[in-house]
């Protein structure tokens, strides 16, 4: 069952990601929307920006040198495989794991579930951060 509504996406920024790991502590992201990134030559992740010209790969910390900043991104390989029936991480093609793998050094942390299509039963579940709980 799914809600009807339409499915917004965008780029990943990895700049974004690993500051919020860092500040506030993140073990773990939850990557949904998999599957609309199938079918694409190659996949952009935001790695840095470019603001007056000069590149960071850090947060900007003012909100003038964030609306300044352009995105720098880095083309990972797509794949052309459907994964919506995928319910391991092995069922992926090889190039949607790497994307996944360097998403997960990038932001600095591990990518624990994965969603490949819009039902609640597409999903990966690659370690229970519920169970995983003390």
């Amino acid at each position: 069952m799914t809600t009807g509504r339409r499915r917004r996406c965008g780029w990943f920024d990895a700049v974004v990601a690993r500051y919020a790991t860092r500040v506030n502590g993140i073990t773990d992201f939850f990557l949904t929307k998999l599957d609309v990134l199938s079918s694409l030559e190659t996949v952009p992740v935001c790695v840095g920006y470019r603001i007056d010209g000069k590149q960071t790969g850090e947060m900007p910390m003012t909100q003038s040198d964030l609306c300044r900043a352009e995105p720098i991104y880095q083309e990972l390989p797509g794949w052309w495989e459907d994964i919506s029936a995928a319910r391991d991480f092995d069922d992926l093609p090889a190039k949607a794991r790497d994307y996944v793998l360097r998403l997960e050094e990038l932001a600095g942390a591990p990518v624990s579930c994965i969603g490949v299509g819009p039902g609640r039963d597409q999903t990966i579940v690659r370690r229970d951060v519920l169970a995983a709980r003390p």
